[in-house]
């Protein structure tokens, strides 16, 4: 298991192998599990409905199809077999939306028989890997892999070739409001703005100006820490931080994957961790007690 992992970390190319491509062969396909590349009818082929990515722009569709009418589908898509004669697509739903739209009757596939756990990280893994999901996609199918499967944080970090904080910070995006999630999910808010009002009382509120006023992602922070309901004692702490202090804390909380907070009083101080789930205390507990 541990070998078809780091298979995984690698990207598809180390699923898909070097398999000679043969040419098209009629009608209908019973294509065998594991066998080269064969053509499909493409209403042969159905979406999985687990497929971390939700959005495809339609502009980048029409693009791809416009490619696929000129050259064809350079790189097969990687489907397993539903029965019946049907197949579910584990990678490369795109393809196949932008085939449609260039009016291909069939398809280049690679049937493998996968588990679900397999289908999951593979699709995660494609899209992570070529950036294709948005943050809450990417977050949304790290959950999955965490719930559905009860893999660990860290688990999912090697899987996709991640940081494990890189991994905390992008499932925290899950807690912000359903209006701050939307624009996340529609390119409008970057992750760097999300979490830069994450903490705010109105963040639905402060999403709307960043968008409308195209502000920074420095400019977001800002506008956080000015925003109603922060008591004046945190604005003045956080004004009166020193550039070293705000350094340490970012770099604790890369290692930790959790907010840090450092109140230093002249070599004297507290240091703050939150946490949101009992997951992430007990990870914090099993580092410290190591």
């Amino acid at each position: 298991m541990a070998e078809h992992r780091r298979g995984l970390g690698r990207g598809l190319s180390a699923l898909l192998g070097e398999e000679d491509v043969r040419p098209p062969e009629a009608p209908p396909p019973q294509a065998p599990p594991g066998a080269a590349v064969s053509e499909i009818p493409i209403e042969f082929l159905d979406r999985n409905p687990d497929q971390p990515r939700w959005v495809f722009p339609k502009e980048q569709l029409e693009e791809l199809a416009a490619s696929i009418r000129d050259k064809g589908i350079l790189q097969p898509i990687l489907v397993r077999p539903k029965g019946q004669g049907r197949y579910e697509i584990v990678a490369g739903e795109r393809r196949w939306r932008a085939a449609q739209r260039a009016g291909l009757a069939a398809v280049p596939v690679l049937v493998r028989e996968l588990t679900d756990m397999q289908v999951l990280e593979i699709g995660v893994i494609e899209n992570v890997q070529r950036a294709d999901l948005s943050p809450i996609e990417e977050a949304t199918a790290y959950k999955q892999l965490m719930d559905r499967f009860g893999r660990t944080q860290d688990a999912v970090a090697e899987a996709v070739g991640k940081s494990r904080s890189h991994v905390a910070n992008t499932l925290r995006l899950l807690s912000l409001p359903e209006g701050v999630r939307t624009h996340l999910l529609e390119g409008r808010l970057s992750a760097g703005h999300a979490r830069a009002i994450a903490t705010a009382p109105n963040a639905e509120a402060l999403a709307e100006q960043i968008i409308a006023k195209g502000l920074s992602v420095r400019e977001a922070e800002a506008l956080s820490r000015g925003a109603p309901g922060k008591s004046p004692r945190t604005k003045g702490k956080r004004r009166t931080k020193d550039v070293d202090t705000m350094a340490l804390e970012n770099d604790l909380a890369d290692v930790l994957g959790l907010e840090v907070s450092i109140d230093d009083r002249g070599g004297t101080g507290m240091i703050t961790i939150r946490y949101e789930t009992l997951e992430q205390l007990d990870d914090v507990c099993r580092r410290l007690t190591r």
